[in-house]
């Protein structure tokens, strides 16, 4: 029944940015934390950033001051503004939500996730 959606992933030079995008489609009661994740081929997957339905950030050592995870609610969309790009940030980077969906007890969602590539 829900789906998140994701776009903005891509190439680009150390330095650059990038905006990712995803949206959760779907009988949606309720959007809770949403965020960031990414994964490295070898790596575990690890937690870039979230914000919660308040607009109450968190961040990953290495992303503060040149990411910004932002949300719209009413069209339960997060967004994660990349700046300052380094090769080290190089993953696939996936969408993440708690959410209340029609039918279902509250549980955690995932996008399929978007390749994001930092390289001269």
């Amino acid at each position: 029944q829900v789906r998140l959606e994701e776009t903005g992933g891509g190439l680009v030079q150390p330095g650059g940015s990038l905006r990712l995008s995803c949206q959760a489609s779907g009988i949606i009661f309720r959007t809770d934390t949403m965020g960031w994740f990414r994964q490295a081929p070898g790596n575990q997957r690890e937690l870039v950033a979230n914000i919660t339905s308040d607009m109450t950030t968190n961040y990953e050592d290495s992303v503060k001051g040149r990411f910004t995870i932002s949300r719209d609610n009413p069209k339960n969309t997060v967004y994660l503004q990349m700046n300052s790009l380094k090769p080290e940030d190089t993953a696939v980077y996936y969408c993440n939500a708690d959410l209340l969906v029609w039918g279902y007890t509250p549980r955690n969602y995932w996008s399929q996730g978007t390749q994001v590539t930092v390289s001269s």
